[in-house]
């Protein structure tokens, strides 16, 4: 199946135009065929206006007609030229210019003192480097170790500040979540040992007193 544009609008489109089931349409748009159904019986959809495919050049009078004619036919979309314009397009891998390329193992040691929460694969990632060559920054063990020193990537101008930002919030946010799921496995294991542990319960009067005349005036038995 070809992603389609406005899927649930051409979804409308076929439900009120056209006598194809609820799977073809849903095997067309992308959609749950449940999903289908909701828009057949109004609870979906309800203010999207229908999309004709056949003017919008994702769907031909021919195949429309062969999937009516044959409820097992399954139809193909045309695709589309915008749609492939409006496909995100992958970012290139990043190319560090041979002139900075000596700068960074002093980024990588700014985020091992200033930010040990972001993962060596962003590192990796982000400045185009090897977990290689990071482990040996972290752990001195880099040729070089004794010109490395911490510099800020940004400053370096290996990287833009908002994309750093962003790498390190998110490694940030991670950390949290980590952090909060640890400190509820440790509270919880802390409320099974409390209920655990019996509770101490003081010996009542009549056995201490009991106890007491046992002591003094020994057993009767």
């Amino acid at each position: 199946m070809t992603d389609i544009l406005m899927p649930k609008a051409t979804a409308v489109w076929l439900v009120d135009n056209s006598s194809l089931t609820f799977e073809q349409i849903a095997d067309f748009c992308g959609l749950h065929p449940l999903e289908v159904r909701g828009i057949a019986d109004g609870d979906v959809a309800r203010d999207i206006r229908g999309a004709d495919p056949l003017i919008n050049g994702q769907l031909t009078r021919d195949e429309l007609d062969k999937a009516q004619a044959d409820e097992s036919y399954r139809m193909k979309a045309v695709v589309s030229r915008h749609a492939e314009l409006l496909k995100p397009a992958k970012a290139p891998p990043r190319y560090t210019p041979v002139s900075r390329r000596q700068d960074r193992p002093d980024a990588i040691m700014w985020f091992v003192k200033n930010h040990p929460e972001v993962t060596d694969a962003q590192i990796s990632k982000l400045l185009g480097t090897t977990k290689a060559t990071i482990e040996t920054v972290r752990s001195r063990t880099h040729w070089n170790t004794a010109n490395i020193k911490p510099v800020d990537p940004v400053t370096l101008g290996l990287v833009g500040q908002i994309v750093l930002d962003e790498v390190i919030k998110k490694a940030a946010d991670k950390k949290a979540r980590d952090d909060a799921k640890k400190g509820g496995a440790t509270l919880q294991s802390t409320d099974a040992e409390a209920e655990a542990e019996p509770a101490f319960e003081p010996d009542a009067p009549e056995a201490r007193s009991q106890h007491t005349a046992e002591s003094v005036f020994g057993s009767r038995d």
